[in-house]
Parts: C-alpha cells; sequence; structure tokens
C-alpha cells in the first residue's frame, strides 16, 4: 500500500469523532482551513500575534458556541505551507457565518490597528472539508501529520469505502492501544486540487510515525487498500506541531 490514508490536522482535525461510534451517529462537522506561507525568519513573530490578537477571539467562539473547536498548527515538515488556522461548526452555513462573526470581533478589538501579520504570512490557501470518519482518544496529542491526497473525483466515494472499512478498525485500534490519540479522514468540498485529508496525532513525533508504519504494516497487501492507492495514486505529507487547540 504505497499511498496509505496518514491522518490533523486537524485538523486535524482535528476531528472529534468518538472513538468506535458509527459515522451515521455523529453530527456532520464541518472544517474551515487556511494553510499559510509565512517568511520562515518571523513566523514565530507570527504564532505571537496570534496567541495574542486571534486566541481570544476563536476561545471565546467555541465557549459561546460559535464554533465547534479551532486549532493553530506550526510547520515541522513538508511542504510550503507554514502555519494552518482551523475552524469546525456543524454546518456549512455556521461555518462560514462564524467566520464573518469572528473576524469583525477581531477587527472591533483591533480598532483599525494592522498588527503586522499580514506582513509576515502574506499569503494562503483556503480548504473547506467535511468530516467523514474519524477517532480520538480523550484529549489529541501535540504531533501532527497530514497527508493530502489526489484523488480520482469518479471514485473517491469509494475510496471513503474503504477507508471505513479497512482502514478505520487498525486506525481505532492504535487510539484504543495508546498509539495514536486522533485520526480522522475528509472529503474536499471547496478548495484546491486535494480531495481528500487524511490526519493522525500523538504525543510527540517519533511516536507518530513508529504508529504510522505499524498501520503500514497491519494492513499489508490487502486488494482494497491497493485499490484505494490507485484512486487515491498522489499525495502530499506533512508534520505539525499542533500550537493551540480549543474544543
Amino acid at each position: 500500500m504505497k499511498a496509505l490514508i496518514v491522518l490533523p490536522v486537524a485538523l486535524a482535525a482535528l476531528l472529534q469523532t468518538p472513538l468506535g461510534a458509527a459515522q451515521d451517529e455523529n453530527p456532520t462537522m464541518y472544517t474551515y482551513a487556511t494553510y499559510f506561507y509565512c517568511g520562515t525568519d518571523r513566523q514565530d513573530e507570527a504564532d505571537d500575534l496570534v496567541m495574542k490578537n486571534t486566541a481570544p477571539h476563536y476561545d471565546a467562539a467555541v465557549k459561546d458556541g460559535t464554533i465547534e473547536g479551532w486549532g493553530w498548527m506550526a510547520h515541522h515538515t513538508g511542504g510550503k505551507w507554514r502555519r494552518i488556522q482551523y475552524h469546525q461548526a456543524d454546518s456549512l452555513a455556521g461555518l462560514l457565518k462564524a467566520q464573518e462573526t469572528i473576524s469583525a470581533r477581531i477587527a472591533k478589538a483591533m480598532n483599525g490597528q494592522d498588527d503586522g501579520f499580514g506582513a509576515i504570512c502574506s499569503a494562503h490557501d483556503d480548504y473547506i472539508w467535511q468530516v467523514e470518519a474519524g477517532g480520538t482518544a480523550e484529549k489529541r496529542g501535540k504531533a501532527g501529520l497530514s497527508t493530502y491526497h489526489v484523488c480520482d473525483i469518479n471514485r473517491e466515494d469509494r475510496a471513503d469505502e474503504i477507508v471505513r472499512k479497512v482502514f478505520a478498525p487498525v486506525l481505532d485500534k492504535a487510539v484504543a492501544d495508546g498509539k495514536l490519540t486522533s485520526w480522522g479522514w475528509q472529503s474536499h468540498v471547496v478548495g484546491g486540487k486535494y480531495r481528500r485529508l487524511a490526519t493522525m496525532t500523538a504525543d510527540d513525533h517519533i511516536s507518530l510515525l513508529q504508529a504510522w508504519g505499524e498501520v503500514l504494516n497491519s494492513v499489508g497487501d490487502n486488494a482494497e487498500a491497493n485499490e484505494f492507492s490507485d484512486i487515491c495514486n498522489s499525495h502530499s505529507d506533512y508534520l505539525w506541531d499542533i500550537q493551540h487547540e480549543t474544543s
């Protein structure tokens, strides 16, 4: 299995589906993720600005029910994206409305001042994802692994079926055994070329990569796993440091 799902960041996320629960027993969840391109010489400053000027408003939005959760993640290993900010809601309308609401709150608090974040992280890509499957322990770890898949759009629903049938039991066991703290699988709603997002978290990156290797070995040469690789035959991997999450 050469292109196996590798689950954040949520990213992800970020994914708060109870371990072992049937997907149709859980509410639909959507993720709005912004992937930032930042100057590497000042990206730590960007983190400080987010914690100072953004985090308090997003934390408050979780508390008052405007969003279900949010997070800020920093690049460890991978491509050109340097930071991710995401938030989640149980409807597309709620997801987009929350962005407007929180942005207005931040703008009011800033009173027209520019904190300089845009000069550090001057470009970004936006994606909206729908959570399809996942499992989590009581708390997600601080190390995240994300795989962004390019898939055959005509067969991606079949890829979702394979994830639930073949990979989910193995990943659920890894969470139950304490080797992972979460995993998730999300589908493309709006954004660029990536059609599916797979995420895993653990307490640290070494444990995360070891667990990933065990998942690969457990699946082995499964025919449906190989079919998945044929459907989603290209991907990009990232390791993330999960700096802040509230849910």
